[in-house]
């Protein structure tokens, strides 16, 4: 099928060594004596190459692997240069494309430079004229992913600039969102209360083919099952007493974008049993009327419950889960950012003394190292409210302890005046001890962590290891250490 094996050319060229690889030049042409000439001049000038003889080999090639620079005869049996073209325009492959043809038709040039071909050379080729066309090709080329990776940093920081951060934990999970946002499958976010699910969710939606359009939050705890049919699907004027106008459910308010379910978790059985009729017909039916209506929605759902447990006890559809779970997202604790914590702790200090009108605030530094120091049961929103409270009750614009909230069942301190150092530092615990105690704390918390990815993946290691950042081998490993081997064959129902 080609002059030379594909995967001996990609390794002659050194496709892996980055940009000084030798660039790798397919040439499509059904001619046997010009596939040779161009293979021996194209070669020549320093190029690897690769032959297909017509249409549907050139797209195989295309297809297997990535080239540099096309020559396409236009030509060709199977499928001509043309259905290459709109090939490439549909798959949205950027390659530069040099059409070739025997005969001088200016009808064709326009024609395959609309369609995104970047020169067009006739038979007999002059090589000098193509060296040229082809080294110009790869310099636009190499420009324009230099846009696109300038486009692609400035999306990044405009989609994430809410979030903030640069621990490797947050690094892991916002490179998932990056991978999941371009498709359309549902997300289910997993991670504890305070943890920001909503801002990865808004993220998701505005880095997607959705993000013109609507973004529908819903608080699935606070739908009660006698309201869930009029707030899920809408109801007609008239259809029950007091109805006394239309009424466009959040799913219809979705249509073309993305409905946010937040703590699904806590919804109703029953309405559970209606969301999935919907997830499964993409229809909708307003109360008080006959007619269904197609809506197309993409589902992002979050909770911070414990679905395997929530399934076992029938508080949950297990085929609703399946449903949503299509892209599992694991969003990290504020204790396993701790470099993120700083960082954090001044945006929510700038952020409140711009919104009130004061001069610059300031943590003292012992202030800052302090906070590292605390496990952050409520995470990011009870640090925001602990700098806010600090904020109120500072003396001058300089913040040298931070106060956090009386909370009965924690382990607070036992009042709000309390600063959060003396919460860390009661009760006193002899140097010899600290160490050992540590050890064993950091150990407990990574042990919980394998469990809580292993329920979450519903008994599957692969995702568990996904999830944790780790290798399945490494998996295995922990779980010999803390005493979950049993958990290599087992169920997240056995837990």
């Amino acid at each position: 099928m080609y002059a030379l094996d594909v995967d001996n050319v990609y390794h002659f060229a050194g496709r892996n060594k980055g940009d000084s690889r030798k660039k790798v030049v397919l040439i499509a042409d059904d001619d046997n004596t010009t596939r040779r000439i161009l293979t021996h001049y194209v070669q020549k000038m320093g190029y690897a190459t690769i032959e297909a003889k017509d249409g549907d080999e050139c797209l195989q090639c295309i297809t297997e692997k990535v080239f540099d620079v096309i020559l396409l005869d236009i030509q060709m049996p199977k499928k001509n240069g043309f259905e290459v073209m709109q090939h490439l325009k549909t798959e949205n492959i950027s390659t530069p494309v040099v059409m070739i043809t025997a005969s001088d038709d200016i009808p064709n040039a326009v024609k395959y430079i609309k369609l995104g071909a970047y020169e067009y050379l006739t038979k007999p080729l002059d090589i000098e004229r193509l060296e040229i066309v082809m080294r110009n090709s790869l310099t636009e080329s190499s420009l324009k992913k230099q846009v696109q990776e300038l486009q692609t940093e400035l999306k990044n920081k405009e989609l994430f600039s809410n979030i903030i951060g640069k621990s490797a934990a947050l690094k892991q999970t916002l490179e998932q969102v990056r991978q999941v946002m371009d498709t359309d499958l549902n997300v289910l976010i997993l991670g504890e209360s305070g943890t920001g699910k909503e801002l990865f969710a808004q993220a998701i939606h505005y880095g997607s083919r959705r993000k013109d359009g609507p973004f529908v939050s819903v608080n699935c705890a606070a739908i009660s099952n006698n309201l869930a049919d009029s707030l899920l699907f809408g109801h007609g004027k008239g259809s029950f007493t007091g109805a006394d106008k239309e009424h466009i459910g959040f799913f219809e308010q979705a249509d073309n974008g993305t409905l946010f379910l937040d703590e699904i978790g806590d919804m109703n059985s029953d309405v559970q049993a209606k969301i999935l009729r919907v997830l499964q017909e993409r229809k909708i039916r307003k109360v008080g009327e006959k007619n269904e209506k197609k809506v197309s929605i993409r589902i992002i759902s979050a909770t911070n419950r414990d679905f395997s447990k929530a399934i076992k006890e029938n508080l949950f559809r297990e085929d609703l889960y399946y449903r949503l779970e299509e892209f599992l997202l694991f969003v990290p604790t504020l204790r396993e950012r701790g470099e993120d914590i700083p960082l954090l702790a001044k945006y929510f200090l700038d952020e409140f003394a711009k919104a009130n009108n004061l001069e610059q605030l300031q943590f003292e530094p012992e202030a800052l190292k302090s906070l590292e120091n605390y496990q952050w049961p409520g995470n990011i929103r009870e640090l925001k409210n602990a700098v806010q409270r600090s904020a109120v009750t500072r003396k001058g614009n300089t913040i040298d302890t931070l106060r956090i909230a009386f909370v009965p069942s924690s382990t607070h301190a036992d009042s709000s005046e309390n600063t959060l150092t003396e919460t860390i530092t009661e009760p006193v615990i002899p140097a010899s001890k600290k160490d050992e105690m540590m050890s064993y704390s950091l150990e407990a918390h990574e042990r919980d962590a394998i469990i809580t990815a292993y329920k979450a993946s519903r008994g599957n290691l692969t995702r568990t290891a996904h999830i944790l950042g780790i290798g399945r081998a490494t998996l295995y490993r922990k779980l010999d250490k803390f005493g979950l081997a049993y958990l290599k064959s087992g169920s997240p129902f056995t837990l």
